[in-house]
């Protein structure tokens, strides 16, 4: 099934994740703006857009004349990102665990436990 989300974000979204999981390292070149668009048959406006986001989040660097890099100040860009969307997770799961009537305790408990299983 096609993602509703622009195409732009689906890029964006694609390179963070590349980005975030370490399959894209620091100082890694991406690909020129008017290669990715030629590639992906799509407006080289609608990469470039992907890209500056990027930027403005911190992730890559662009260098006039040699291109767009992972950015290797991003360590805590990276964790930031990271710390926000676990944050969001969270708040989904309260959400979630209120609406099944968990008390906090229970919670808790359940966090303890699954915590405590991934670190054995």
């Amino acid at each position: 099934m096609a993602s509703r989300a622009p195409i732009y974000e689906q890029i964006r979204e694609q390179l963070k994740n590349q980005i975030l999981t370490g399959q894209l390292q620091e100082g890694e070149l991406l690909p020129s703006i008017r290669n990715l668009a030629q590639t992906l048959k799509i407006s080289v406006i609608t990469t470039k857009r992907a890209y500056d986001e990027l930027e403005q989040e911190g992730l890559v660097t662009s260098v006039s004349g040699k291109g767009t890099f992972v950015s290797s100040k991003n360590k805590q860009s990276i964790r930031e990102i990271q710390y926000r969307e676990l944050e969001e997770q969270i708040k989904a799961v309260v959400k979630k665990s209120q609406a099944l009537g968990l008390k906090h305790d229970e919670m808790l408990n359940l966090f303890t436990l699954f915590y405590g299983e991934e670190n054995e």
